[in-house]
């Protein structure tokens, strides 16, 4: 156990190395004098602000309860207006930055290029898919075709 041990001025010296070489500066020292009171002003006012609050819900709530049936839908209401606005402004938003992204991207130049391929290749997917939808339509009425000529011609 002795060995753990950090003898006294070992003990000095790293206390040093931790500590800085100087105290703090002048402009540190009046900084601290100055926001010290700033900050408990700030903190009291924020205390009496808590304090007013609540005093002022206690003193509120029977007010609230009597006016109940008429707050809490115009509370509702009033809910659902400004959720309309936000949403329209976020769509709003939303729709101007697309048409914005879609003009630089074309006036870039990089478009111009991509577009027509691209167009080509739906062009070919729409294509293959009609055909596909063709082939089937075609093998569905081929079906009904040969069940209605074997039932009716069980019948005569």
């Amino acid at each position: 156990m002795a060995e753990h041990q950090v003898a006294p001025h070992q003990a000095g010296e790293s206390l040093k190395n931790i500590l800085p070489d100087k105290g703090p500066s002048s402009s540190q020292i009046l900084a601290v004098i100055t926001l010290f009171p700033v900050g408990g002003i700030l903190l009291t006012l924020s205390g009496l602000t808590l304090a007013a609050s609540v005093v002022g819900l206690l003193l509120a709530i029977p007010v609230f309860l009597i006016f109940s049936p008429v707050l809490v839908p115009a509370a509702i209401v009033l809910g659902l207006a400004v959720t309309g606005f936000l949403t329209s402004g976020a769509f709003g938003i939303t729709g101007l930055s697309s048409l914005s992204w879609i003009v630089n991207y074309f006036r870039s130049g990089r478009g111009k290029m991509m577009v027509p391929e691209q167009l080509e290749h739906a062009k070919r997917r729409m294509g293959d898919a009609a055909g596909h939808v063709g082939q089937r339509a075609k093998d569905v009425g081929q079906t009904i075709q040969s069940k209605a000529h074997e039932g009716g011609g069980g019948r005569t």
